[in-house]
């Protein structure tokens, strides 16, 4: 009798841990956005796991592969964090700075050729299909000029996030 009820147990446990909670549905109708919560432990991981995913896009379109830059990096953070202030998705710094102020700020030697950005609550890589979607934002990623890349984002305490993108080439190749 206490083996059966062991059993029963055990399986209603493991039945419970299977459940996955119902969809939840906005006022119109569509599933409300799930949460995508990013860590400090997540950094790197993030940020190559859209490098290898940039890089591999970019080979089937023929275009050479890039490298992440730690100040293309520090200019796309400082740029998600920015637009989170100004709570609006758009190029331009709260103190009037363009991209490429910003990146020169940032002390890259390079040239830049590109800036994305999005305000979203999907993960990168649905950003970067978003971003793949779209002609312009396309041909920045796809650019064959480019050799490296600076990926950032920020994230508020609702989930919410602001991905930036910049893309960019080193001078000795940029003026070749």
């Amino acid at each position: 009798m206490i083996r059966t009820f062991v059993f029963a147990l055990i399986a209603a446990i493991g039945l419970t841990a299977c459940a996955t909670p119902a969809q939840q549905y906005g006022a119109d109708g569509k599933p409300l956005p799930k949460v995508y919560r990013i860590t400090a432990r997540d950094e790197a991981k993030i940020q190559y796991g859209m490098l290898d995913s940039i890089n591999a896009l970019r080979a089937v379109s023929g275009a050479p592969a890039v490298e992440l830059n730690a100040n293309l990096n520090a200019a796309a953070a400082t740029h998600s964090r920015d637009m989170h202030v100004q709570n609006r998705p758009w190029h331009f710094g709260s103190d009037g700075s363009s991209p490429l102020d910003r990146v020169a700020r940032s002390g890259y030697s390079g040239m830049m050729h590109g800036e994305n950005i999005s305000e979203t609550y999907e993960t990168e890589l649905e950003t970067l299909s978003a971003w793949m979607a779209q002609a312009d934002t396309r041909d920045i990623i796809l650019d064959p000029r480019a050799t490296d890349i600076g990926f950032a984002w920020f994230q508020e305490p609702t989930g919410k996030l602001w991905w930036t993108l910049l893309i960019g080439a080193r001078t000795e190749l940029a003026s070749s």
